[in-house]
This record gives structure tokens, sequence and C-alpha cells, in this order.
């Protein structure tokens, strides 16, 4: 990997802000329609994949959830097609486990069927409805009125895709630089100047994939405030090792629709299985810990309009979710209601993640992938799941946008 050797310093054709996986992603595809460009890829961190690459659930999705004609259920159909490709072109193990979605009362089964309706009109490979025999024979220990299995979901370690893809780009030629925080973008006539930790450089286009500090950097260059990144901590605990026998795969409830998470499920990653997460507005945009506070994260979420709008409207999901955080009981009726059996007693700790969700002023959390543009530059203003599934598809959608720039 790049870092503090390389000198990102200089006239590049491409800058790229952000070394997650899809910040890597967008440079992989700038450099394989642009051979010999120089491009380089700043990312704050000392290494790739510090934040929600390396912090998530590691599912591929399959694009069941999402809106027919959305950019989400078309580039994660088209994402997770390419994922799958691109982990067995580079040796990385993803395993297409499977998932059931599990209806466990008779008020969930319109819901369930909607999002069968969804799965089928966004072409996910294999979709099938199931009977409670049926999804038992997947996931024994289930307990169901009907179901969706999914084979065609899985799991991967994103960041580990994150490091195969900076590989690409460095023996591409391009510059991946960590320790670069970027502080400001300056449009010039012929060049965009970009300022950094490390000094500044100059490009004729850059895409700023900033994922939870997205909406700092695009205003600072001129974008609109709306819509604000708010940060949303999720945690997981995680089954005992004799427990875990309870879940061959992953097991997932019907998610609310009026919200764009997908409830507390379980995940098998090779001999561990994950229950979770809560999703709670979190105090920093890092918070990795819930003890991390960053006071100007914590303030900027406050003083956003829509964060209130927000709070009024969803007020008893917080209070359920907040529940789950405090108490392992809770958390565990929750898994129960999917795999009954499972009890507080059952759960060991386990990771967190931060979700950089987009939300407008009006207290709406986005639920499509959203950019803005600004003088010689692109910003990804939105791409929380399936952000890391669709990355190969969104870089194409980003590189069709960055060429008609640079023509």
């Amino acid at each position: 990997m790049g870092g503090p050797t390389d000198d990102p310093a200089g006239d590049f054709d491409l800058a790229v802000i952000g070394a997650g996986i899809l910040g890597l992603a967008v440079a992989r595809e700038l450099m394989r329609r642009r051979p010999g460009a120089r491009l380089v890829v700043l990312e704050r961190e000392t290494d790739v994949a510090a934040h929600q690459t390396g912090h998530n659930s590691g599912v591929i999705h399959a694009g069941i959830y999402y809106p027919p004609g959305s950019l989400k259920a078309r580039l994660c159909v088209e994402g997770a097609r390419a994922m799958y490709d691109f982990c067995a072109e580079h040796g990385i193990r993803a395993e297409a486990c499977g998932k059931l979605i599990v209806a466990t009362s008779e008020r969930e089964l319109p819901a369930l069927d909607e999002l069968e309706r969804r799965g089928r009109a966004n072409g996910v490979p294999g979709l099938r409805r199931l009977t409670p025999a049926e999804a038992a024979e997947i996931e024994p220990h289930v307990r169901a009125v009907a179901a969706l299995h999914s084979p065609a979901t899985g799991v991967v370690d994103f960041a580990a895709v994150a490091r195969a893809l900076a590989a690409d780009v460095e023996a591409a030629g391009g510059v991946v630089a960590t320790g670069c925080e970027v502080e400001a973008l300056e449009p010039g006539a012929r060049a965009l100047t970009v300022r950094h930790a490390r000094g500044s450089l100059r490009a004729r286009f850059c895409v700023a994939c900033a994922g939870a500090w997205s909406d700092r950097l695009a205003r600072r260059a001129g974008a609109a405030a709306d819509p604000r990144i708010v940060p949303f901590r999720g945690a997981y605990k995680q089954l005992r090792p004799e427990r875990a026998r309870l879940v061959r795969a992953l097991v997932y409830p019907v998610p609310d629709p009026a919200l764009p998470f997908l409830g507390v499920h379980l995940s098998r990653h090779g001999n561990e299985v994950l229950v979770g997460p809560t999703a709670l507005l979190a105090g920093a945009r890092d918070a990795y810990s819930a003890a991390r506070v960053s006071a100007r994260d914590l303030a900027e979420t406050l003083a956003w309009p829509g964060t209130w709008r927000l709070l009024r409207r969803f007020w008893r999901s917080g209070v359920r979710e907040l529940a789950q955080l405090a108490s392992e009981r809770a958390l565990a009726r929750a898994a129960a209601r999917l795999v009954p059996g499972i009890e507080a007693r059952d759960l060991l700790p386990g990771p967190a993640g931060v979700r950089a969700q987009a939300l407008a002023r009006d207290g709406s959390l986005l639920d499509d992938f959203a950019f803005s543009a600004t003088p010689r530059a692109l910003h990804v203003r939105n791409a929380p799941s399936p952000g890391a599934t669709a990355a190969l598809a969104i870089a194409r959608e980003i590189a069709d946008r960055a060429e008609r720039e640079l023509r």
C-alpha cells in the first residue's frame, strides 16, 4: 500500500479522495479506462479500508430490498455479480452461503410479499418463496410462517477486497497516499488544487468518496449543505461458540419499510455468528467505541434540523434500539424471534461499525445513492449499504460521469 514515502504533490490527471472500497474501486476503474493516466488516491488514515469498509457485516447483498428502478437496485445486482468475479480473479474467498428473510407472524406477510416483488423486479438470481417446512430445511432452528431464500447472498472480507483494489491501482501506475486528509478543493481554469495534510497537488478532475466526511468536503467545495451525514453506530454481539450451531448462514427479519436499516439479524462468518446490529445516532463519525464522542461531530448532528425531525418521527424505534444496546436480554429477544432459544447468556461482545447515512433537512433518510457536482469534482454524498457490495458497479457509474467531464 501507499504511505508516507509516496509524494502526493505535483500535477495529476485524476485525484480520488478516500481509500475505502468505493474510492479504490473508482480509482481502479479510471485507470482501466485511461491507461497511463497520472492518478492519486488520498486517504486521511494510515491504511486503506479504515472506516466503513473495515467495520461492516461483510455481506454481499443480492438486491432484494431496493425499489425497482433505483440506483441501489440496479447497481447492487450488477455489483454483487462483479464482486464475486473480482474475488475469484484475485483469490479472495467469497462464499455465496445464502440468506433467509423470515416472516415470524401473519402481519409481516404483506411486507414479505413486497420484498419478493422487488427482488423479482430487480432480477435477483434464484430468489424463492418458502413454506415453514422448506425454510426449516435450510435453517432448522428458524421459526417462520413464510420466508424468502436468496442463494446469491454471501459473505466476504471487504477489507481484503479493498487491499486487492489498491494493489491493482498501484500496479497500473497509480499512487495510493495515506496520511493525506483533504482540507480544501480550489477549482481553477485548467485544474483543481487539492490541499491536504501533507501539502497540495493539482488535478484535472477529482472524485470524492469521503464516506462519513463527504458532506463537509462537498460543502467546502461549494455544494449544497443538504443532505448532511449523520452517523449511526451499529453494535454486534457474537453467539457463544457452542451455540453457533443454531445458524447455518444468514437469517434476517422482515425490515421496517420506513427505515433503511435491516433490523437485528444473525450472520455466520466462518465459525462465528454475529447478532445485531443496533442502530443508534452516534457521538462521532468514527464511534467504533460507544465511549467515543467528537464535540464537532455531535454539534453538527444536533444543529441539523433534519436530526430533530427524524427523532420526532421515529422516537419509538430509537427507544427500542436504545433498549437493545443497553440490555443483552432485549437484543436476545429480538434474535429469538427468528431463532427461538437464543438467550442473553448466549451473547458475547462483538464488533461495531458506523454507517454514514445522509439525512435531508426535512428529516428523511436518503434511501438511494446520491452525488453532487462542483467545478472539476464529483462528490459521493450517500453510499451506505449496499455500497460495499455495489462498489465495482458504482465505480463504473462514477467513471461514466467523470469521462463526460474530461472530454
